[in-house]
């Protein structure tokens, strides 16, 4: 029984999913809004607000810490200088998803997913 585990499995295992959220999230902080489909949008939700939350404390150890999942330099001084500064009011729900419509090829429905 799956009584208490949260989270989705995405037909991935832990290593792949978590490279998935990695790059994914990188992306939503590099351009600002990503299109995806709508299960990996609310699982990436989490995971970069979870982040972002962590850049408001601003100290090096915050940052190493973000460094961990964001391998792009630029991305995360980005995150440190604009985003987190944006964010410093808000006390949670920094990003958005919309569902935009289902997708051609296998009707998956897709969704964009943006900061606030």
């Amino acid at each position: 029984m799956r009584h208490g585990k949260s989270g989705r499995k995405l037909n991935r295992n832990s290593s792949a999913r978590l490279a998935l959220f990695r790059a994914q999230a990188t992306a939503l902080l590099r351009e600002g809004r990503i299109q995806t489909t709508l299960p990996k949008a609310k699982e990436l939700k989490g995971f970069v607000d979870s982040l972002i939350t962590t850049a408001k404390g601003g100290t090096l150890h915050h940052r190493r810490q973000i460094m961990q999942d964001i391998h792009d330099k630029a991305v995360v001084v980005k995150l440190f200088d604009e985003i987190a500064p944006r964010m410093a009011e808000r006390q949670g729900g920094y990003t958005r998803v919309l569902k935009i419509g289902v997708r051609r090829g296998d009707s998956a429905t897709v969704a964009l997913i943006e900061l606030v």
